[in-house]
């Protein structure tokens, strides 16, 4: 169930520990006790084992969802060979493709999606023709997006030429297709959306469609 469904089942009552009724926010070590929900023990797994942490480089025309009521391809369309359930940390929109990561661990997946950590998030953007001095001074401010004041975004020129200008945009919180929003203010139109980093973690050559589990050092540096 979701973790808003679960904290209203621990506050009925309906889950004890090791016999005694838990409150929200109890914490527990999975490998010493004992949890019940509706008089029946629950088995967890050893807290050793660790969950699944996984990067998919999703392409253009995939949702960031688990299933869809249009019958569009979801990101499990993608990760058929892993067992697990696991579940997207964030969201790319319909027409953006690039990283995203799916885990077992909800704790993490808070953490990563929760507004007070700010884990930055490298997007390469292309847009149509040049990007002006006002429209770069504009687009590095702290532009109103929905009625919300987002912080600055890192904005770097890396290439540009008669197709277009590539952006290097580095967010430190993620609005609602606020790339988009945000060059839609400055008259930019946006070509091709990529999101290539996620903290210290690179898409580096991953193929489109394909996805690979996080190395033991890579889940360190999100939980660090």
């Amino acid at each position: 169930m979701s973790r808003r469904a679960a904290e209203a089942e621990i506050a009925a009552g309906k889950v004890k520990v090791n016999g005694i009724v838990a409150e929200v926010g109890m914490k527990i070590d999975p490998d010493l006790d004992t949890v019940e929900y509706g008089g029946k023990t629950i088995k967890m797994p050893r807290a050793a084992a660790g969950g699944t942490y996984v990067l998919v480089n999703k392409p253009v025309g995939y949702v960031c969802t688990l299933s869809d009521e249009k019958g569009r391809l979801t990101l499990l369309d993608l990760v058929k060979g892993i067992r697990k359930r696991v579940y997207p940390v964030g969201r790319l929109d319909l027409i953006s493709e690039g990283m995203i990561l799916l885990t077992d661990d909800g704790e993490l997946k808070n953490r990563l999606t929760h507004p007070s950590h700010s884990v930055p998030k490298v997007y390469r953007v292309k847009v149509g023709g040049e990007v002006s001095d006002e429209q770069y001074e504009i687009l590095t401010s702290a532009l109103i997006i929905d009625d919300y004041k987002i912080k600055p975004v890192d904005v770097v020129v890396s290439e540009s030429d008669e197709s277009g200008t590539v952006l290097k945009m580095t967010l430190h919180e993620g609005r609602n297709r606020q790339i988009r929003k945000m060059c839609e203010q400055v008259g930019l139109k946006v070509a091709k959306l990529t999101r290539v980093a996620i903290g210290d973690i690179a898409l580096g050559n991953l193929e489109y469609g394909k996805w690979r589990y996080l190395t033991k050092e890579e889940v360190a540096m999100l939980k660090k």
